[in-house]
């Protein structure tokens, strides 16, 4: 086995270069830079191994030509260039994509069609309780003695093609005075709707041969509408659904807890308000908080008596109350209200304090 290569290619038995041998003078180079004899000079010491003072030197790096880079590149495999190319075309493909969809919204933005209906915010609901309303009116009002009138009538709202004369046999009299649209539902595609109509009628009875007033009676419709491209019309003859009482939900609102100290005090300055509220906007001013403006009754009741005052608690400046008024109508009728009103401490230039109404309901 050859004996291990020296660094430098040295080989065994040469003396080590910067070591004179015995009997042999320093190089004049170390003379002039002071060099001792059996040590290196630093321009010529090399960069000792970081694997320890017995492991094998590396291979000696050849110096670099000019404008040659101090560094080597390696191939890349193909898998690489793959994925590197396949990700680049991905983002590319993204941008184009969002900037043809940014200017095609540009240029044509999306419209939905005037003859699809997709919500019930599209539908005519405004136009829907006034076509309703008129038609039941036409729809609930009838006469024995002009038997076309009532056609003619229903005839204004109700879609061309059908008989306005459907669910009447010609018989009787009745007046429907007047009706109060409520909701509209809507159907799922947009085009038919039904609204709850309230129509107050009087009926006609035949005492002889003369047809006499009878009761007020206010009765309930559901009426179908459809949407046109002209209008709104009438679908079909209404039907009558009952209107019925229902409670209360359980989760009202209430009115708070009970300030009873200041609901005495104040009680008097409310018997004053309500006495100014029946009668004039003049006297409801002057006992109405700084900066409220109060509508009176304007002598349609006058005032008879508080049957029910309560002031509740609140912050400092503000609070509820609620009132159980008896007004006085015509002859010796009486009508009993409650009303909700909000007070509003007010301070005088002298430093009195007082409460007085700023809102009513």
């Amino acid at each position: 086995m050859a004996p291990p290569r020296r660094p430098g290619g040295q080989q065994p038995g040469q003396p080590v270069q910067g070591h004179p041998q015995p009997g042999q003078q320093p190089a004049p180079s170390e003379q002039r830079h002071g060099a001792v004899p059996g040590q290196r000079t630093p321009e010529r010491l090399r960069q000792r191994s970081p694997h320890g003072a017995h492991a094998a030197p590396g291979p000696v790096r050849e110096p670099l030509e000019p404008g040659q880079t101090p560094w080597a590149t390696e191939p890349e495999s193909s898998f690489s260039t793959w994925a590197r190319r396949f990700f680049r075309g991905l983002v590319v493909a993204v941008l184009l994509l969002a900037a043809i969809s940014g200017i095609r919204s540009w240029i044509s933005p999306n419209r939905t069609p005037d003859t699809v209906v997709g919500s019930q915010t599209s539908f005519p609901l405004d136009e829907a309780r006034a076509i309703a309303t008129r038609y039941a009116i036409s729809y609930l009002t009838w006469d024995e003695a002009n038997p076309d009138a009532r056609p003619a009538q229903v005839g204004l709202d109700l879609a061309a093609g059908l008989d306005g004369r459907t669910g009447w046999n010609g018989r009787g009299k009745q007046v429907a005075v007047i009706a109060y649209p409520g909701e509209v539902k809507v159907d799922s595609g947009g085009v038919a709707a039904v609204v709850d109509v309230r129509v107050r009628v009087q009926q006609y009875y035949l005492k002889g041969r003369v047809m006499t007033p009878g009761t007020f009676a206010w009765q309930r419709l559901s009426v179908p509408v459809a949407r046109t491209a002209a209008r709104v019309v009438a679908s079909g003859p209404p039907t009558f659904v009952p209107d019925s009482r229902a409670p209360l939900p359980e989760n009202m609102p209430g009115p708070g807890a009970p300030d009873d100290v200041l609901t005495a005090a104040t009680k008097e300055d409310a018997k004053a308000f309500f006495g100014a509220y029946a009668e004039s906007d003049n006297k409801v001013s002057a006992v109405t908080a700084p900066g409220s403006t109060i509508r009176s009754l304007n002598g349609a009741v006058k005032f008879g008596e508080l049957k029910d005052w309560q002031v509740y608690t609140g912050n400092d400046d503000e609070r509820r109350a609620t009132a159980a008024v008896t007004w006085k109508g015509v002859g010796d009728t009486t009508l009993d209200q409650t009303y909700t009103l909000t007070l509003r401490r007010t301070v005088a230039t002298d430093g009195a304090q007082r409460w007085q109404v700023a809102a009513v309901g």
